[in-house]
């Protein structure tokens, strides 16, 4: 396993590597920048991608259905989510009136969810404040803005580099008593609402097997998730002093006490 940190500019030279180490198959993280590297680093080697971006828009295949090519993999268009991440924590902090937005700008996909998450609170009469983490060491200042300008409700944007930070989050979270949404499950985040990982990565394992089994990627459908999960922390809940409504609670896939 390769990790980048973060550093998007690694990773060209880190595909390379790959390439050179002759490996079978190459299964870049969420980031598209990940997927783009590989590409340009072979045509050869299969490459297996989870991408938050239209990977025909982005040039990774010809088709869903028909990618053609070296690569295939699964598409999650993650900013379809945001309008329910909102609603959801409208409904933990129904007073909430300041709406923060955790966010690394060197995300390929960060213009597109400060867009759509700028437009719902506007539209629900909210103030929207933005903050940047391009690396560890900015995100306790970003939680100390927030909490300065007197964020009520934090969303956390999805992104390689914060879901990698994801405990430190959680420690800042309870430091500074701000409840934050997560697209994904964190180890003591309040609540995440997003694709189940699991499933996810039960599908792509299922690719990988058959092209190890000699199957084509370019004869392998792009996928798209279909499992969506909730996540509530109720100890989270009580120690940042929230009332989880029961309806709520109702529509949660998991609870954890």
């Amino acid at each position: 396993m390769h990790s980048a940190d973060g550093q998007y500019d690694r990773l060209p030279e880190m595909a390379a590597e790959l390439v050179g180490r002759h490996v079978k198959v190459i299964l870049p993280n969420g980031a598209i920048t990940a997927t783009l590297a590989a590409k340009a680093a072979t045509t050869t080697i299969p490459i297996v991608f989870i991408t938050g971006t239209d990977p025909v828009q982005r040039g990774l295949v010809a088709s869903f259905n028909r990618p053609g090519g070296n690569l295939t993999g699964m598409t999650i268009i993650d900013t379809t989510l945001i309008p329910k991440r909102l609603e959801l924590l409208r409904e933990v902090v129904p007073s909430a009136t300041v709406i923060g937005l955790l966010l690394n700008p060197n995300s390929p996909n960060a213009e597109s969810q400060v867009k759509e998450l700028d437009t719902l609170v506007r539209t629900y009469g909210l103030i929207l404040k933005v903050v940047t983490v391009r690396t560890e060491a900015e995100l306790t200042p970003a939680f100390e803005s927030l909490a300065n300008d007197h964020a009520d409700a934090v969303l956390a944007a999805s992104d390689a580099l914060l879901g990698g930070l994801g405990v430190q989050i959680v420690a800042l979270t309870e430091r500074h008593k701000l409840p934050v949404i997560y697209p994904f499950p964190v180890s003591g985040g309040l609540m995440s609402y997003g694709i189940s990982l699991e499933d996810v990565f039960r599908q792509i394992g299922n690719y990988i097997g058959r092209i190890l089994k000699g199957e084509k990627p370019a004869d392998l459908p792009v996928m798209q998730p279909t499992k969506v999960q909730l996540v509530i922390n109720l100890k989270t809940a009580k120690s940042l002093g929230l009332d989880i409504p029961p309806t709520l609670l109702a529509r949660a896939d998991e609870i954890i006490e």
